[in-house]
């Protein structure tokens, strides 16, 4: 019998009680991020600078969701334009009306749980007579705004890292990109698909014992089946280390005797546990170790100059450092287990000697944390242990400035930094265009001599030159177009972000996420 990775020996007998109206409507996106996710999500307010097709449908997969609360900011009113590729406006009805107040209705009729707000001031001179009412907001969230402007913002809400994370949205016809300006953004429940170490080759006391203790020469042949490849593995190893000074095997030779003994363990042929045993045999000799990317980050310096004052996650990582210094130097056991052939007894007992270890771990890293954390924290802290994140970001447009990371972009992504390079001179072409009211009509020349601008004196090579010319044709050709498609598509990448942002779970992109949907492809350009 099989045991999947989520089974929990507290609640599988457990009788489900009826869910209430909340559970019923999010029960899917409560298995994806849980109720401390969906309690994020309902405290957050996001603000959508502009009501374009883009950003509506943006908040169409924010309002589902259940966000606590949305403000559109937008003095325009619907064109024709509008209503023909802006699915959440009320039609040819809501020509000549408020683009921000008929899309807030609109969104609105999907979820009443959800708080929606229409502002129809001119967002650049509320902004530049006081810019501090962003840091009511939780994210901000602007799609194709003005580029002088979205210095100005981006400038104004790096000052300080309390201030939002802005999401910046640059579309065009088929092509898209959008940047994530934060500071710094930590992720415990990361849901990585790696399996933490089951400590095969430094097992704890209460397992070498119970693998050591079973007879299974006497052993009935069913039960034989069904003993868990991980006490097959530490008895096999025990075994070998009393025969071989206490050693590991260490050349390929050893490493092939190992698994032949695992092999002739066996009672009958078609043993899938010893089968399992045999495939995972490299645990045996694999130390089990503090993994590379968390040893760097209890090597960071932050951590020798704590203070009260320091983040609560920091003070979190100074408790695993000192509890990695200590024998047998690992990060603390998790009570997950993967799938494996067993009967029922056997993997339960197998669980519960694994939960037991973990609660001892997590109570000794509980009395290394020197300042108060709930316990849920630490709890959601020890068992992702294995997985933590924590990411620094970068100031938009800093990018640009650097004409020798530009080429190295293109060279290495030339499909992806391409898209990047023709946003941004589409960016610098309106700069120069100035206060003009003509249609934005650049030619690829124009956007090429801006791109070149951008560079300096590096030339392009192949493929990076055709894959630019493709880019800026695309935008010279619909530089203004917010087709409902790629409306459709940015709507729900940038939600994606957006959400992992709020509920600090799974892992953002960082730097700039290039979108081609004419050959369907993405990509990210380090920034």
């Amino acid at each position: 019998m099989s045991f999947s990775e989520s089974q929990d020996i507290n609640t599988a007998t457990v009788v489900s009680h009826q869910p209430d109206n909340k559970t019923r409507r999010y029960d899917r996106q409560l298995r994806l991020w849980a109720a401390s996710g969906q309690a994020a999500l309902e405290s957050s307010k996001v603000l959508v600078i502009s009501a374009s097709a883009t950003s509506t449908s943006i908040l169409k997969n924010l309002v589902l969701p259940g966000i606590g609360q949305f403000t559109i900011i937008d003095d325009k009113t619907v064109t024709p334009e509008d209503a023909g590729n802006n699915f959440f406006l009320n039609g040819s009805n809501s020509i000549g009306k408020s683009r921000a107040e008929e899309a807030v209705v609109c969104l609105g009729e999907l979820n009443d749980g959800v708080e929606g707000i229409s502002d129809t001031s001119n967002f650049e001179r509320r902004f530049n007579s006081d810019p501090t009412f962003l840091a009511a907001y939780t994210i901000v969230i602007a799609h194709n705004l003005h580029p002088t402007l979205l210095d100005k913002v981006a400038e104004f809400l790096w000052t300080d890292p309390s201030l939002p994370t802005l999401i910046i949205v640059r579309s065009a016809g088929f092509l898209a990109e959008f940047f994530i300006q934060f500071h710094e953004h930590h992720v415990i429940e990361t849901h990585s698909e790696n399996m933490p170490s089951l400590r095969i080759d430094k097992p704890f006391p209460s397992l070498l014992q119970h693998a050591v203790s079973l007879d299974l020469a006497s052993m009935d042949p069913t039960d034989h089946g069904h003993v868990p490849y991980v006490v097959i593995l530490v008895r096999a190893m025990e075994a070998w280390k009393s025969s071989h000074g206490g050693k590991v095997p260490k050349t390929s030779q050893e490493k092939r005797a190992f698994e032949q003994t695992i092999r002739d363990m066996r009672v009958k042929v078609d043993e899938e546990n010893f089968d399992e045993a045999v495939s995972q045999a490299y645990r045996c000799w694999t130390e089990t170790n503090v993994p590379s990317d968390i040893a760097a980050l209890l090597s960071d310096p932050v951590l020798s100059q704590l203070s009260l004052d320091s983040p609560q996650f920091y003070h979190l990582l100074e408790a695993l450092r000192q509890f990695t210094l200590q024998p047998p130097h690992t990060l603390p056991l998790t009570s997950t287990l993967p799938d494996m052939k067993a009967d029922t007894t056997n993997y339960i007992h197998l669980q519960k000697l694994y939960k037991a270890k973990a609660e001892e771990d997590k109570k000794i890293f509980r009395g290394l944390v020197r300042v108060p954390v709930d316990e849920a924290v630490v709890d959601l802290f020890v068992r992702n242990a294995h997985h933590l994140k924590l990411m620094r970001g970068i100031k938009w447009g800093q990018l640009d400035k650097n004409p020798a990371a530009l080429v190295s972009a293109i060279t290495e992504a030339p499909e992806f930094a391409s898209i990047h390079l023709a946003f941004s001179a589409l960016s610098s072409y309106i700069v120069k265009k100035g206060q003009s009211s003509d249609p934005l009509a650049p030619t690829e020349e124009e956007l090429l001599t801006e791109v070149q601008g951008l560079l300096g004196d590096a030339q392009i090579l192949e493929p990076g030159e055709t894959a630019l010319k493709n880019a800026v044709g695309e935008l010279a050709r619909t530089p203004t177009a917010d087709v409902p498609n790629t409306a459709a598509f940015m709507g729900g990448v940038i939600a994606q972000e957006t959400i992992k942002m709020i509920t600090k779970q799974y892992v953002p992109q960082k730097g700039y996420c290039t979108i081609d949907l004419v050959d369907s492809k993405t990509g990210v350009v380090p920034g």
